[in-house]
């Protein structure tokens, strides 16, 4: 039987790799990288960078596979995610029975952590449900952008007794925002916070979180709205990407 880790390797800073990450690293035969284009050439040098690391003296093999590109302009997102999927699901298919011999272990870096917002859980749940491959699988947890946006902050992330929302860009028009709860935010393409009425709410946002690019910026919304935008709109073009998450907290009204 195939072994195959999905090894969480958290938000970009190699030093957060847990014990466990490491610990799986020294099991694995063949690392599998995305290549997502000379855009992202920095996600696949970090994660490059890590097998390094950690890995240490044991022989591997490294095979880089191109990332079929979703089709953006689609009008109906979740169609154009599932046919994407689709695509993905055949090329991992290919490469784990081309690559992967029976009785070894390979291994998925994931950025952050693979239960959020990641489809390669998915996409191997897939395979496994449509009895294409034997595989035993293991997840091991990562640090994600949302704890590390936190910590470099240095905020809690909920109020004392409230909840945390989290959500996506896509969705945040769609959020009701009530005194003391937090909200936040990953994916988002286009400062989706803009629409939300700013008087009452904070923002704390950070971009590369953990990187030596990173960028963070906190305040009242109305304040520090524009300074984010025109910030992420110069960092996208410096680096030719950019991934960045923010918290959203409305204040809690004072009683007299």
């Amino acid at each position: 039987m195939r072994k195959l880790k999905l090894i969480g390797v958290g938000a970009g800073n190699p030093d957060y790799i847990t014990v466990q990450a490491i610990n799986a690293l020294q099991q694995v035969d063949v690392i599998f990288l995305t290549d997502k284009g000379e855009e992202k050439r920095d996600l696949l040098r970090i994660r490059t960078e890590i097998c390094a690391r950690y890995m240490g003296t044991r022989k591997y093999r490294v095979l880089e596979m191109k990332d079929p590109e979703r089709d953006r302009a689609a009008t109906a997102y979740e169609p154009s995610v599932v046919d994407w999927h689709e695509r993905r699901a055949a090329l991992y298919g290919q490469v784990l029975r081309d690559e992967l011999s029976d009785g070894e272990c390979g291994a998925f870096l994931v950025w952050g952590d693979p239960s959020l917002y990641d489809s390669t859980l998915r996409i191997v749940d897939r395979l496994t449900a449509r009895a294409e491959l034997e595989i035993d699988l293991e997840i091991i947890p990562g640090i994600t952008s949302i704890q590390a946006l936190a910590a470099r902050h240095r905020i809690a992330l909920n109020q004392i007794g409230e909840p945390i929302h989290v959500t996506t860009g896509r969705r945040l028009k769609d959020e009701v925002f009530n005194a003391g709860a937090s909200v936040v935010v990953l994916l988002d393409r286009g400062c989706a916070f803009k629409g939300l009425a700013v008087d009452d709410i904070d923002i704390f946002w950070g971009a590369y979180i953990g990187t030596p690019d990173e960028i963070l910026v906190s305040g009242r919304l109305g304040e520090v709205s524009e300074r984010i935008e025109e910030i992420r709109a110069q960092a996208r073009n410096q680096h030719g990407w950019i991934m960045d998450t923010y918290l959203l907290r409305k204040r809690e009204t004072s009683s007299h």
